[in-house]
């Protein structure tokens, strides 16, 4: 005998009105921007502005004489820079809750079997994106600027604006954070059946072509980040096939119920 819920779709009665989607966005998208808000207070108090410049500064400061200091260069720059630099560690900081208020408007439209790998794979994301900004944060600077500086003559004195800094440094972030969600892309054109595994392992070197192409185009023009960037994507493609097996494991089974179900329903009659 059939399922009664196989016959019916789990979706029906779920619908909302135009309007009422609107408002449930206009109330995810307050929610969302109230917790960056109370990140950036919470950052605002400690380290502070100061102390977040500071913290940025790490990686190139480390490579200067200790008689040399970053310069600001326009007259509003002390004052835009570390509120910039405040607003983007408070959206990181948030990072988690921002998804969870877009996985909550649109997890109502969702199947429960799309809700059991969706899940899954915005933790995945969140993770990545902050494993990619601690490498660059942690690795691609500090041998970037090492690299750089090696050029630098010795009758020049190398004294970098912050703003032009602060831009360069955010840039990298936001390069590194998307290219670590290779894995997350990966598995979804599994899951979705838009390309299989078998074409993914056949498009590896093609891949690899590209993700160095990625890195020169997104990176400065320097060796260091760009190896830094390549290197981490093709291994990223990997991982996602590999994740893509598992993400792809349930999806036979459960089409194997919905067709024994359809089977069993005429029969029981």
């Amino acid at each position: 005998m059939a399922d009664p819920r196989d016959s019916a779709d789990e979706l029906a009665g779920t619908e909302q009105p135009f309007v009422a989607h609107l408002m449930e966005l206009r109330d995810r998208i307050l929610y969302a921007l109230g917790g960056v808000g109370v990140c950036m207070v919470l950052l605002a108090i400690w380290p502070g502005p100061s102390g977040l410049i500071d913290l940025i500064a790490v990686p190139i400061r480390a490579h200067m004489p200790p008689d040399v200091k970053l310069i600001a260069v326009g007259v509003f720059t002390p004052f835009f820079v570390p509120l910039k630099v405040l607003m983007m560690a408070g959206l990181l900081l948030a990072l988690p809750w921002v998804i969870y208020q877009i996985w909550a408007f649109v997890a109502p439209g969702l199947y429960s079997h799309e809700k059991r790998f969706a899940l899954p794979l915005i933790i995945i994301g969140s993770l990545l994106a902050y494993l990619g900004i601690a490498f660059v944060q942690f690795f691609v600077l500090d041998k970037m600027f090492a690299f750089i500086q090696g050029f630098t003559p010795a009758s020049v004195n190398a004294t970098p604006d912050i703003a032009s800094y602060v831009e360069a440094i955010l840039s990298l972030y936001l390069a590194f954070g998307l290219a670590f969600q290779v894995p997350v892309v990966v598995m979804l054109l599994v899951r979705f059946e838009m390309v299989s595994i078998e074409k993914l392992k056949s498009f590896r070197g093609y891949f690899i072509v590209v993700a160095f192409i990625i890195a020169a185009v997104v990176t400065p023009p320097d060796v260091i980040s760009q190896l830094a960037l390549a290197i981490p994507m093709c291994l990223l493609y990997e991982l996602g096939i590999i994740g893509a097996r598992w993400f792809a494991r349930g999806k036979p089974s459960a089409e194997a119920d919905e067709t024994a179900s359809a089977t069993d329903g005429p029969s029981s009659s």
